[in-house]
């Protein structure tokens, strides 16, 4: 019995370190080679960008001789141009575009409120009121001096308001020089989608070669991080991703304070901010070679990326593409854009796992339209997986049940002598063919599982604001009366009953408040989550009674076997 309570107390330590190792990873400091302010400043000599002048900060002003990081302040029109935008609406977009670089200054979710019971106050991803700074920029860099459109520049447009009415919307800005290029700049967005195409046509009108590239930047607030127990969405990363064609680095606020800016070459990457459910990102053209730049200026992420230099002839044109995404984080969504977009949805060093899941998840609800229910379907069929990994754990459970008095009498028998107790344990066990340490194997194998799936509900959107049934009118927030969380309680409680207890009387105290702790450590949990974990247990405490009902029956067999065996001999 003492080797069952070690093994149980092993386990529960297990899965503490494993979820500390999953917190460390995701949220945790990461390694990064840093960046001195003097190779940032330096003069850049890579063909990517030639001899290509600095990015213009707020002011104009050129701070660099290389590509570099823009001032904040250029997120925000200045007074005399702030009327001066285009507002465009589709069905899932409220979108404003200033006019002073064709930036987008404005976006809002309009299917995804903040709140569910306050529907017209939606998520506003991009900003500029009350310091929730966010902008989405795009714009020319020429060399030479060469004119240029770049996020500072004025455009001009033939409408103040554009409404999607068909499946697609084009945006277009223009941009004009007295030396003759004409840049236009056009938008284009498609019912249902959250992507956002945006190509910048330059015609070279000049007498000679315009030779210039493109970039864009993203400009979202950066905040300290203030966790609560009570809020699972504030363990959520938010901040900073890139994925440089290899992998994806999350950009830790203290990390990029302390070390200074990341600046990374890549193609076929992006870079985007994140928060628990929705992102803004940039995604180049996978051809291109990228330089990359992620840094915080006066608590603002400005992340900017910059394409290679080409050469317009006069008379020639030639187009940017490069796409935008403003919005949740619809995985298939993402997929279209990019597989590797969906790194953005957080799963953590789980993701191997924990996509499969959600794609087995979404697969189900497909079918019965309702996520509470494919959270339910999705346990039970992890369940039967698994059926024949925990049904060896729950026989030993069972027969460690069984024996319990006879092990009690043994502890009362050798209480003054610990060497020979452990001896009688032993034959005790190799007597009735008890091992212990059965259950170990099925454990650790199901609790990648287990926790990947954890994380699945969680950090999946689909999720969010889901109802479920009756009461649980949204599945990604705690229950309202606290209803699942006291059945989870009630439910641990009697699992327990149909386990061996402790042979310690302080071990047994423990496990009796255990499920008061975990209830009112789930009260504040996502109802789907203790949705998830009321399933399992129930499943759980099916399967063990049905298993200790047929251990009884095979000792009952046994013993009968035994008994007509005896009176047989004695004829």
């Amino acid at each position: 019995m003492e080797n069952q309570r070690l093994l149980i107390w092993a386990t529960f330590g297990l899965m503490l370190w494993l979820s500390y190792e999953a917190w460390m990873q995701d949220y945790g400091p990461q390694p990064q080679a840093p960046i001195s302010s003097e190779t940032i400043n330096a003069p850049t000599e890579t063909p990517l960008t030639d001899d290509l002048p600095p990015l213009p900060a707020g002011s104009g002003d050129a701070a660099t001789d290389g590509p570099s990081l823009m001032e904040p302040q250029a997120v925000a029109p200045s007074p005399a141009t702030t009327a001066a935008s285009v507002h465009v609406t589709t069905d899932v977009l409220d979108l404003t575009i200033s006019l002073r670089g064709a930036t987008i200054t404005e976006a809002h979710l309009k299917k995804y409120p903040i709140a569910k019971d306050q529907p017209n106050k939606v998520i506003a991803l991009l900003s500029t009121e009350n310091g929730d700074t966010g902008a989405l920029q795009t714009g020319l860099r020429a060399a030479d001096g060469a004119p240029e459109a770049n996020h500072l520049s004025t455009f001009s447009s033939s409408r103040d308001n554009y409404e999607l009415s068909g499946d697609v919307l084009e945006v277009p800005f223009t941009w004009t020089d007295e030396s003759g290029l004409v840049v236009e700049k056009r938008f284009r967005f498609a019912r249902g989608s959250y992507r956002i195409d945006v190509v910048q046509t330059v015609r070279n009108g000049t007498a000679t070669v315009w030779r210039g590239a493109s970039y864009a930047q993203l400009q979202r607030r950066s905040k300290p991080v203030d966790r609560s127990m009570f809020d699972v969405d504030s363990y959520s990363f938010d901040g900073p991703i890139i994925y440089d064609g290899e992998k994806s680095t999350k950009l830790q606020r203290d990390d990029l304070l302390s070390d200074g800016a990341y600046s990374v070459t890549a193609s076929d990457g992006w870079v985007a901010a994140i928060e628990h459910h929705f992102l803004s990102a940039i995604i180049p053209p996978k051809a291109d070679t990228q330089r990359y730049n992620i840094a915080i200026i006066n608590d603002v992420v400005v992340a900017s990326t910059i394409g290679p230099a080409q050469r317009i002839a006069p008379g020639a044109e030639m187009e940017y593409p490069t796409t935008l995404f403003v919005g949740p984080k619809l995985q298939r969504q993402l997929d279209q854009i990019s597989p590797k977009l969906k790194l953005t949805v957080d799963y953590g060093w789980l993701t191997l796992i924990s996509g499969p899941l959600f794609w087995l998840l979404s697969k189900v609800h497909t079918l019965v339209q309702n996520w509470g229910l494919a959270i339910i379907l999705v346990t039970v069929l992890i369940k039967l997986a698994f059926y024949k990994l925990t049904e060896a754990s729950g026989r030993s459970m069972a027969k460690m049940r069984k024996i319990q008095p006879r092990m009690k009498a043994l502890q009362e028998r050798y209480k003054d002598d610990r060497q020979g107790l452990s001896q009688a344990m032993m034959d005790l066990y190799k007597r009735e063919k008890v091992n212990p340490a059965a259950g170990c194997l099925p454990i650790l194998i199901q609790m990648p599982f287990f926790l990947a799936f954890y994380w699945v509900l969680l950090e999946s959107v689909e999720m969010r604001q889901a109802p479920f049934a009756l009461w649980i009118t949204d599945l990604s927030s705690r229950d309202p009366y606290f209803i699942l969380p006291i059945i989870m309680g009630v439910a641990m409680l009697f699992q327990q009953r149909l386990n061996p207890a402790p042979a310690d009387p302080i071990q047994a105290r423990v496990m009796q408040i255990m499920p008061v702790v975990f209830t009112g450590f789930f009260a504040f949990f996502p109802a789907g989550l203790v949705l998830y974990w009321v399933t399992n247990t129930l499943l759980s405490i099916a399967q063990q009674w049905r298993i200790n009902k047929v251990v009884e029956q095979e000792d009952k067999k046994r013993s009968t076997g035994k008994k007509v065996k005896k009176n047989k001999d004695s004829d």
